[in-house]
């Protein structure tokens, strides 16, 4: 295993565990609630996800564009995954379409942008 597989697993198991707290332990911001602020997050937290999973294979010169789009599909598959944990499973929380809407946009977003985001100056050290 890469070096670079640690950060996009970890960030895996970081999601998931966020993702199993239960609803009582969340903060409940009003105007953060009517701003759908929860949906950024959800879409950040996968455009991460993605990007360090590109990165590593980036990174270990395997980055075909076939593996992009098996990244993609893993990483909208896992947010589905987690939405139905959260309906079926965890303590407190429900599932979510709009969620899964919010964490495949974020994968989607991160799987096209990434060549851009290489080129970035400041992003070019972390990304190429």
């Amino acid at each position: 295993m890469s070096k670079y597989a640690i950060l996009p697993i970890l960030w895996a198991i970081l999601i998931a565990v966020l993702c199993g707290i239960p609803g009582r332990d969340i903060p409940h911001i009003s105007f953060l609630e009517i701003i759908s602020f929860d949906k950024f997050v959800h879409a950040g937290i996968f455009f991460v996800l993605i990007v360090l999973s590109l990165r590593n294979f980036s990174k270990n010169n395997t980055l075909k564009s076939t593996t992009k789009y098996y990244l993609l599909a893993f990483g909208i598959g896992y947010g589905i995954l987690l939405e139905i944990l959260q309906g079926a499973i965890f303590i407190e929380r429900s599932a979510d379409i709009y969620d899964v809407i919010a964490n495949s946009f974020g994968c989607v977003l991160a799987t096209f942008s990434f060549n851009k985001l290489k080129q970035i100056k400041l992003l070019k050290p972390f990304l190429s």
